[in-house]
């Protein structure tokens, strides 16, 4: 057991220890790119209620593709574009770490509204953290609809492949980085 853990210890280290928010190669942009409005056009397919929340919205976050994995630790980590008023402003990373019951491993997808401008401002003004836990939406038809702002953010997850069982507490942090242009 005490194996177990260091291990995904490790693992967890070298998974937050961070990768760049923006994708340094191009052909990683563009792909992340792909992902992303692969992502956009998922969420409003499974609930089309979800639009009101990117027509609506200040801004927006999305994480297309993050994996988790643990053994009673847990650690998650993505990467992702932000938007404002709809247009691409720059990158963001997840990283996330859990300590309970918890087992498996996962991939899902995250989308984050931001209600105003400064909720936005917020995220980006350097590390941001919460606990998504508590917070996120699991989407299915007509959940968006029911769903509201939580101090200006509201979040939405989606299961894209695996098995987990999770009774963890924890919490995301996230970097952001302004898109550079290249």
């Amino acid at each position: 057991m005490k194996k177990a853990n260091w291990i995904l210890g490790m693992c967890a280290a070298v998974l937050f220890s961070g990768c760049a928010a923006e994708p340094q190669k191009k052909e990683t942009r563009d792909v992340l790119r792909a992902e992303v409005l692969e992502a956009i056009a998922f969420f409003k397919e499974q609930d089309p209620s979800i639009q009101s929340f990117f027509d609506n919205a200040w801004g927006y976050a999305v994480l297309p593709r993050v994996t988790k994995g643990a053994f009673w630790v847990g650690a998650a980590g993505g990467r992702g574009e932000v938007f404002e008023r709809g247009r691409r402003v720059g990158y963001t990373t997840l990283s996330q770490a859990t300590i309970g019951f918890s087992f498996g491993g996962e991939f899902f997808r995250e989308v984050i509204f931001f209600r105003q401008k400064q909720d936005l401002d917020r995220f980006r003004s350097g590390e941001f953290a919460f606990s998504a836990q508590a917070t996120a939406t699991a989407v299915t038809v007509g959940a968006a609809a029911k769903a509201d702002y939580k101090d200006g953010m509201a979040v939405f997850v989606m299961a894209d492949r695996g098995l987990m069982v999770d009774a963890s507490l924890g919490g995301q942090k996230f970097k952001y980085a302004p898109a550079s242009g290249k």
